[in-house]
């Protein structure tokens, strides 16, 4: 313990871990990823133990109740165009441009990225649900324990949910990864098959349009389908990539870099504060569009400013362990419910079990990458 205490002190202070193969890394890019990563992980824990009911919470102004408990979801999203513009970038630094990548190689990065945490988190969760653990069980009537891990492995567990409505919390977080994986099984084969850039252009545009339809007309009034269905985040992720191609591109000026950044902050600040702005874009499923939008522009600005970090700032630090925290924060939450209740803990005392709550989940991830899903990553793609 002593010794883990030690390195986490160390990366907090000099960003120490090895950089996942990009030398550099942006700041900016990391910080909005640390902060989305959080929004996931208090709304998550606000739905067990609400913060708004605690004495502290009552004082809160509703803005910032909103910004800091009810964007979760946004939080994904968020994700979903970093994804696909962090994965965009560095397709063009290793292979010029989209056709000229190689599919295999692209293959084999993203699963030394994903599977490590994935395989481990299934097993556990199969030896909860056989021991009966709580708050792990699959419910019968939705869905065996067989179904739950073939949707898993195969990236349709979205899917599933949309057909049987929510599995336990530990699972349901996989629901954003199936999305993004189906989305990369098609992407470098696109990239292969239309060689000229302006066609990709077109296939991203079609998703771009189709995101907002598939969140409302098609999703038939299925509420997990407006969420959870790929086109849903589709959107999201080729927005990402769009933004990555133009910023390869073209240079931007100091002063574009300006307008873009707080025309992007604006329009993701109006989405996920303020509820009448939301609910009028929300009517017509272009809420995610516009947060989309503010997040390209915010992440082409950062990306032309050439800022860039050693992970000393603790957002920053956050979010480049926030795979991890992601996939594992479901532990966190149930245990810690499990022990506020078993407590008798006053609801006065949520701010407190909000801090310790976020605290464990970011260093629990941070554990799991610096000792397991890093070497295994490093090992898998063959690098020393």
């Amino acid at each position: 313990m002593i010794g883990i205490l030690k390195h986490f002190r160390a990366e907090c202070a000099t960003g120490g871990r090895v950089q996942s193969f990009v030398r550099d890394r942006s700041l900016g890019v990391d910080v909005l990823r640390g902060l989305s990563i959080l929004a996931v992980v208090l709304m998550h824990i606000n739905i067990r133990i609400p913060f708004g009911k605690s004495a502290l919470g009552s004082r809160l102004a509703p803005e910032l109740k909103r910004a800091f408990f009810n964007n979760g979801y946004y939080g994904v999203k968020v994700f979903f165009v970093i994804s696909g513009f962090l994965i965009t970038t560095n397709l063009l630094r290793r292979w010029g441009a989209p056709s000229q990548v190689d599919v295999k190689a692209f293959y084999k990065l993203r699963f030394a990225r994903i599977a490590p945490c994935l395989v481990a988190l299934l097993v556990i969760l199969s030896v909860l649900h056989g021991v009966r653990a709580e708050g792990y069980v699959i419910d019968s009537q939705k869905a065996t324990l067989a179904e739950a891990l073939f949707a898993a492995a195969t990236f349709h567990l979205n899917v599933l949910e949309i057909r049987v409505g929510y599995l336990p919390a530990s699972w349901d977080v996989l629901w954003s990864l199936s999305i993004e994986e189906v989305f990369y099984l098609g992407y470098p084969l696109l990239c292969r098959l239309l060689p000229d850039r302006r066609l990709l252009g077109l296939v991203a545009a079609g998703l771009i349009i189709a995101g907002p339809l598939a969140r409302t007309t098609w999703a038939g009034g299925n509420e997990f389908a407006e969420d959870k269905a790929y086109l849903t985040g589709f959107d999201c992720i080729a927005m990402g990539c769009v933004a990555a191609w133009i910023v390869q591109r073209h240079t931007l000026s100091s002063g574009i870099r300006r307008v873009l950044w707080w025309v992007g902050v604006v329009m993701m600040v109006q989405i996920a504060v303020y509820p009448i702005v939301r609910v009028q874009f929300w009517r017509y499923g272009v809420d995610v569009t516009m947060l989309a939008i503010g997040t390209a522009l915010c992440l082409m600005a950062i990306e032309t400013s050439g800022t860039r970090t050693r992970m000393s700032n603790p957002l920053a630090w956050i979010g480049r362990n926030s795979y991890e925290i992601y996939l594992t924060h479901g532990f966190v939450m149930i245990a810690g419910m499990q022990a506020f209740v078993a407590w008798g803990s006053n609801v006065n005392a949520a701010p407190v079990w909000h801090v310790a709550m976020v605290c464990v989940s970011v260093m629990l991830g941070w554990v799991i990458a610096r000792y397991y899903s890093e070497p295994l990553n490093r090992w898998l793609r063959g690098v020393g």
